[in-house]
């Protein structure tokens, strides 16, 4: 990839650390139920053929026409339902358990479900979708193999796809949608231990320090400050969880000291 090249795609699966995990719906079923659970992670339903029905417990439904991806939050309980069995054999679900420190960044953009038409979608998502397609068609030798490896390639796809076509009117997905204010993301996913200021993150966005902090306000829906300290603190959250010291986990993160990340990690609210 030439260097001057803005990625905004890998710094971000680098920040989620993602694992993806392929279920195929058993047979002759007429509905398949996911109950809320925590914490949070996404289902991820692609739909290759046929037409279904997303019920939620709030009653409200939608309907589904292949080929599309249904994205839920795992605390949202909900329902895919169909007159005919067969449509089952044509549905593949994921789970997506995102690790990394962008993680609940992430997962807040999709609070209320999100339902993806792909025709006419970015080339490597349907050519992942073809795949899929064929092989829930005519299953063959390694199939399960195939299919967890190709949900990796779907989850990387439908980010790419949500990146280029953001479908929230602000947030993560919006604010690298903008190349001017994706390359200050990139920048923070990819070394959040930098002694980042407004004038430096600016700098990175090719804009004056007051057009950056306007246009990042705006797109983001939160400041650069906010944000870069949620990316801070959840790198630290995380490698004290793994065992690591408040003196290793602060260079981690970036702090100046281990007490000011102490400082930090005492104004979370414990989870209830």
């Amino acid at each position: 990839m030439p260097a001057n090249r803005l990625d905004r795609l890998s710094a971000l699966l680098q920040g989620l650390a993602p694992r993806v995990q392929v279920n195929l719906p058993p047979a002759g079923i007429a509905s398949l139920t996911f109950a809320a659970e925590a914490p949070p992670f996404l289902h991820i339903h692609l739909l290759a053929e046929g037409e279904m029905r997303l019920q939620l417990r709030s009653a409200a439904s939608f309907a589904l026409q292949a080929p599309c991806i249904v994205v839920c939050r795992s605390d949202t309980a909900h329902a895919l339902e169909t007159p005919s069995a067969e449509t089952f054999q044509r549905l593949m679900c994921a789970r997506a358990w995102l690790d990394g420190p962008v993680a609940p960044l992430l997962l807040n953009e999709f609070a209320a479900p999100l339902v993806v038409p792909v025709d006419g979608a970015e080339s490597s998502l349907r050519h992942v979708i073809n795949l899929i397609s064929s092989e829930l068609e005519a299953p063959r030798c390694g199939q399960p193999a195939l299919l967890d490896r190709a949900g990796d390639i779907l989850f990387i796809g439908l980010l790419r796809h949500l990146i280029a076509h953001p479908k929230t009117p602000g947030g993560l997905l919006n604010g690298l949608a903008d190349p001017r204010i994706a390359r200050a993301l990139v920048a923070i996913h990819a070394r959040p231990q930098d002694k980042w200021t407004l004038e430096s993150l600016a700098e990175e966005a090719g804009m004056s320090r007051t057009a950056f902090a306007n246009t990042f306000r705006e797109v983001m829906l939160t400041t650069p400050g906010k944000y870069l300290s949620t990316i801070r603190l959840a790198i630290a959250q995380r490698a004290v969880q793994s065992g690591k010291g408040l003196k290793a986990a602060a260079r981690d993160a970036g702090y100046n000291s281990p007490s000011a990340l102490s400082r930090a990690l005492s104004h979370i609210s414990p989870a209830p």
